[in-house]
């Protein structure tokens, strides 16, 4: 497992946290995602089933913007 920490932009409210700690976790190979409001996200996946390009995209798609 690896656990990487990401930033993310535009998050106002405790349901912006909740949609993207929702669409983390629906993510085949997602342990755990931990959101917090202030922007960041740390989150521990399985390297052989997700990458990191996979759950920028998802939290993209939710409509948020994502660093590393």
């Amino acid at each position: 497992m690896k656990t990487i920490t990401l930033n993310i932009e535009g998050m106002h409210c405790g349901g912006c946290v909740k949609s993207v700690t929702r669409v983390l976790t629906e993510l085949d190979g997602v342990q755990s995602a931990d959101v917090q409001l202030e922007g960041k996200a740390n989150v521990t996946f399985d390297e052989n089933r997700v990458n990191v390009a996979q759950l920028i995209e998802v939290i993209e798609d939710a409509g948020f913007d994502v660093t590393e």
